[in-house]
């Protein structure tokens, strides 16, 4: 089940929930403290997990530095090389389910998804959603200082998206979200192989024919300031030909990812 309107407001606490944020890193030695302070000062129950693809300019050791001040919450994963947010994600998946989390957020380092939204993705879960997506394409979104042309390739690539797998999902491709636990469990993570923000759409698509509730909550979507973009032409690529893909199986197979 979808639906474009957000979750009706929960009043209280996180009810027990151990919420972490998973924050994949690759060259953001100026963002990450920046995110890192805006997210604990946000939401200071929630625990930190920076997954840190190598990074050349010292983004893991500062992460290590991050921990080291606050380890009953802050927590670094060191991969050997950039191989793909999706390959981040997944191994920042793994670490917390084997440590008992029950919400698990996915945050840009860059400083695009607001952490003082935060509290509006987690509500949606308590209100009953297993997966909940930050939406710059629902009313109330909103996306902030991007060129036009960057606007309209994401509009057309939810579109197309949207109608080619046949779901309700205004903003599929978006990257801040909160997984209920149960909704990772369910799915098989081993065989989802996609790098870039395909990776965002494929696990929606997976999310949905596992029978979960998603839900969209608008937040505000704001450019990076500080650094480069990672999305490349590969990205772009790799999304076309697999949602084309998921969308022909899912009429002949009653919508399965394969």
């Amino acid at each position: 089940m979808t639906t474009g309107q957000p979750a009706p407001e929960v009043p209280g606490d996180r009810r027990g929930h151990r919420v972490l944020v998973i924050i994949p890193t690759y060259n953001e030695r100026e963002n990450l403290p920046l995110i890192y302070r805006r997210v604990t000062d946000a939401c200071p129950d929630v625990h930190v997990l920076v997954v840190d693809d190598n990074s050349p300019d010292g983004t893991g050791q500062l992460a290590d530095e991050l921990a080291t001040a606050d380890p009953a919450r802050t927590h670094v994963l060191h991969r050997t090389a950039k191989n793909g947010l999706g390959a981040a994600y997944l191994e920042g998946f793994a670490w917390g389910l084997s440590r008992e989390y029950s919400v698990f957020v996915e945050m840009d380092a860059d400083g695009s998804h607001a952490p003082e939204q935060l509290h509006g993705l987690l509500e949606a879960v308590e209100a009953g959603a297993d997966l909940a997506i930050g939406s710059r394409y629902v009313p109330g979104g909103t996306v902030r200082n991007w060129p036009w042309r960057r606007l309209a390739l994401s509009k057309t690539a939810n579109t197309y998206s949207r109608l080619a797998l046949g779901v309700g999902v205004h903003d599929i491709t978006a990257g801040y979200r909160a997984y209920r636990r149960e909704a990772l469990e369910k799915i098989d993570l081993g065989s989802v192989d996609s790098k870039g923000y395909c990776f965002q759409i494929e696990m929606t698509w997976r999310t949905i024919n596992a029978g979960f509730i998603v839900v969209e909550v608008p937040i505000t979507f704001t450019e990076r300031e500080i650094g480069v973009s990672k999305m490349s032409g590969s990205n772009i690529r790799e999304a076309l030909f697999k949602v084309t893909r998921w969308g022909l199986q899912g009429r002949l197979h009653g919508g399965r990812a394969r």
